[in-house]
């Protein structure tokens, strides 16, 4: 066991992701944490209940003692023993995001001893958070590629407020992470755009799949809406897929009150446009999450657009648990390169 790493939770963007990384990296590395002045730069700080269920998932699947893990919470202790695979059920119990809970537990059990199968439930596709269509066609394709199989199931999808979304995750476990770059992006294979309502006028979605056919000139072969009839409350969702010859990045954006059907397509226009114009492979979202992989495998690289607070905040606090060093140079003003080196 680690000696004791120490967080200040107002670290860089001083939200949920200095929870998550450190948490995560802690199972890893089976190092006791503890973090002061969580989610400080929140409106409401401290813990809410989908990083309390990312706190008490982190418990279940190493045991862990834990001080500090209760709702509003500014202060944790967590100090995790050996990792246990198995069958797991975890319960956001609001619409916070299911897919950060499973962030949080993912690098230990794609490590573990053996296989290990989770039904998480909570939001599905909510703002502020991986959706689902990101988790499953851009991030676990390229983890795959580094030597776990991870597979993940939508069975329902959950939007905010209403929440109710359930996913199923299995995962066969590799003994050690495989490096992996990412240099460019090679050629566009095939580019999709769709928009989906659950309990509101499909209407919405076809004015959203209307902009983006002008915007982004798709044709109208590559525009798909979906009305959901299983989620428990009303949402919408309107995502533009980019599949090149390595990655897949999914851009996503998010209907709510107030707001026009065509300013949330106009949303997802600029983020995909970004990315399309800037010749990159990576996305500024993917960023974030290849870091810990990458930095868990001992080395990698990729290019993309110039790097968000989420993206070096989290370099800083993987720093305080591997011996790794993450260099982020500039291609130019609008991109960098990232590229993770063992020290």
């Amino acid at each position: 066991m680690s000696d004791l790493v120490q967080i200040d939770g107002s670290l860089g963007e001083g939200g949920g992701q200095v929870l998550r990384t450190a948490l995560a990296l802690a199972l890893v590395t089976r190092t006791p944490i503890k973090i002061t002045n969580i989610r400080a730069g929140r409106k409401k700080p401290g813990l809410l209940s989908q990083h309390l269920a990312s706190v008490n998932a982190a418990v279940a699947v190493s045991q862990a003692e834990v001080r500090g893990n209760a709702i509003g919470s500014g202060e944790l202790y967590f100090s995790p023993q050996d990792i246990r695979p198995g069958s797991y059920h975890f319960a956001v119990g609001t619409a916070g995001s299911c897919t950060l809970v499973l962030q949080t537990v993912l690098p230990a059990l794609s490590l573990a001893g053996g296989p290990s199968e989770l039904t998480l439930e909570g939001g599905t596709h909510n703002p502020f958070a991986p959706p689902f269509d990101f988790l499953a066609k851009t991030f676990l394709p390229l983890l795959n590629r580094m030597g776990p199989t991870v597979m993940a199931a939508l069975r329902r999808p959950g939007f905010y407020p209403a929440g109710g979304g359930k996913i199923s995750v299995s995962i066969m476990p590799v003994s050690s992470l495989t490096r992996i770059d990412i240099p460019g992006r090679d050629e566009l294979k095939a580019c999709a755009a769709r928009a989906m309502v659950s309990r509101l006028p499909r209407k919405i979605a076809e004015r959203e799949l209307a902009v983006i056919k002008k915007e982004l000139a798709f044709s109208p072969l590559q525009l798909h809406d979906e009305e959901i009839t299983d989620s428990p409350g009303p949402g919408n969702v309107v995502s533009v897929e980019v599949e090149s010859e390595h990655v897949t990045e999914v851009f996503t954006a998010f209907g709510r009150r107030g707001v026009p059907a065509e300013e949330v397509a106009l949303e997802v226009v600029a983020e995909a446009g970004e990315y399309l114009s800037s010749g990159v492979p990576v996305g500024k979202h993917l960023a974030d999450q290849l870091l810990i992989p990458m930095a868990l495998a001992g080395g990698g690289s990729f290019r993309t657009l110039f790097p968000t607070r989420h993206t070096t905040t989290n370099i800083e606090v993987i720093r305080k648990f591997l011996s790794v060093d993450i260099e982020v140079g500039a291609s130019d003003e609008n991109t960098s390169l990232i590229e993770i080196k063992p020290i």
